[in-house]
């Protein structure tokens, strides 16, 4: 194996891309880590944010660092405490690298651990063509799954969570945000035994996918009244739960209207700038409750994920976008930027 690889590198504290290299040395692992020889890296939002250096990164990101967290890829070497994995082993990864030793983590709660580093943000990443990372943090592919399927368990996980929280079985749902995960939350709200998803977006093409995805019922909340046919689909009572994928402020409070007294908001999306709310009249009087997630659960959501996945609403070929290498990134940025659809791969 060669001393270096290829890779992208945040290199400065502001805004700009990715710099390609060619010289950056092969990570060393850890007594309790695994090396990885990446297949495949799907761009995530939170990359786009770190490309532009918004509050988000600015507050988690500490350049130079190899980013790219949505990945799947081979285990080429392990440290000498690992014992539940080897070489050969496809896998996948879990990005929020918990400690395993705080309240949280003892709790069942390593998503939201206190000491939490994140893959591709806080440490090196999978925009290379190898990564490390603890063996704790990697997920066993089923020789059936493809690395290119494999990359989405990590983002469309936090769909699939967002289910899990709304607890949608037997329940009517609107799902706000249309995007690769909103498509995965609402195939998972069928999955789950959802009795009426209602799926709203901006963009029509999306909303399309959004049937094929499971979605009853859609609507374009750009031009239609979205309240009111949520009111008129539940005899004036509103939807038991909301999921907001987008994280924007004026669709979270046009969700948070549409569900009924007693019922739940969970927010997946993250705002980019502080969000205001009429607490008193749509949460507080009403009885509402809100709650946010981060991630995925580990590792219940990744088992629910492969369930969605192996279901008959989830369509894999609807959330993937195009295939890029390593060094062309910066087309899958422009692509993203045009407003493009689906995931797209970078592949070293």
């Amino acid at each position: 194996m060669s001393k270096t690889m290829r890779g992208l590198v945040k290199q400065s504290a502001a805004p700009g891309e990715f710099v390609f290299r060619d010289d950056l040395p092969v990570p060393e692992i850890g007594d309790d880590e695994v090396l990885i020889k990446v297949h495949c890296t799907a761009i995530c939002g939170t990359d786009m944010h770190i490309i532009e250096w918004e509050d988000w990164s600015q507050k988690h990101v500490q350049p130079p660092i190899i980013p790219g967290h949505e990945t799947a890829g081979d285990i080429v070497a392990v440290g000498r405490n690992v014992k539940d994995r080897k070489v050969g082993d496809r896998v996948s990864c879990e990005s929020h690298i918990a400690c395993g030793e705080c309240y949280f983590c003892t709790h069942g709660l390593g998503q939201i651990c206190k000491n939490v580093k994140l893959f591709g943000c806080s440490v090196d990443g999978a925009f290379a063509e190898y990564a490390k990372i603890p063996a704790a943090s990697t997920f066993l592919l089923d020789d059936a799954i493809s690395y290119e399927a494999a990359c989405m368990f990590e983002p469309m996980g936090a769909g699939v969570h967002g289910a899990e929280a709304a607890e949608v079985e037997g329940k009517t749902v609107l799902v706000s945000g249309c995007g690769p995960i909103g498509l995965t939350a609402v195939s998972a709200c069928k999955t789950f035994g959802a009795k009426l998803v209602i799926a709203c977006d901006l963009v029509d093409d999306r909303l399309e996918m959004a049937k094929k995805m499971g979605a009853d019922v859609t609507v374009n909340s750009g031009r239609e009244d979205l309240r009111g046919t949520v009111l008129k689909l539940t005899d004036g009572i509103g939807v038991d739960a909301a999921i907001d994928i987008t994280g924007a402020g004026a669709a979270i409070n046009a969700g948070l209207k549409c569900v009924r007294a007693a019922g739940r908001m969970v927010c997946v999306g993250l705002p980019t700038k502080p969000v205001t709310m009429d607490l008193t009249n749509d949460l507080i009087y009403r009885e509402v409750e809100l709650t946010g997630i981060s991630g995925r659960r580990i590792w219940e959501t990744w088992t629910d994920f492969a369930k969605v996945m192996n279901g008959p609403y989830f369509q894999l070929d609807l959330v993937m976008g195009r295939r890029f290498a390593l060094e062309d990134f910066h087309q899958a940025v422009e692509a993203i930027r045009s407003g493009e659809t689906g995931k797209m791969l970078i592949y070293p």
